[in-house]
């Protein structure tokens, strides 16, 4: 089944998103979705993404099936996230400590730098 414009766009776009997160830093799903000016959709996770540092606004890692927490865990541990148990066994993370939550993407912020240049020149 083809993908509507729209699906397209929001696919290429919280694709793009998540590229930037930094290695080490965590966001949650309705940051990404406020990021680019949707309040909640869907989301995906495939080979090219770091799919691993999306996470709950709780800071708690959303099972995926069977061991699907405890490898985004591992994932995250390996980029220098500490990801501990919480009272109910769930995995989280310290959104202080680890949290990503700018108001633009870095991408934004250089295409209006570069383009306020230009104009200067």
């Amino acid at each position: 089944m083809a993908r509507s414009d729209e699906a397209e766009w929001w696919f290429n776009a919280v694709y793009e998103a998540v590229q930037e997160i930094p290695r080490g830093y965590v966001t949650s799903y309705g940051h990404i979705a406020r990021l680019l000016g949707k309040r909640t959709e869907p989301f995906f996770h495939d080979d090219n993404v770091p799919w691993q540092r999306v996470i709950n606004a709780k800071g708690i890692i959303s099972p995926r099936g069977p061991g699907g927490a405890a490898r985004q865990a591992a994932a995250l541990r390996r980029e220098g996230v500490t990801v501990d148990p919480g009272p109910l066994g769930e995995l989280t993370v310290d959104l202080v400590a680890f949290g990503w939550f700018p108001s633009t993407l870095p991408s934004e912020e250089a295409e209006a730098s570069e383009s306020s240049e230009g104009r200067e020149g």
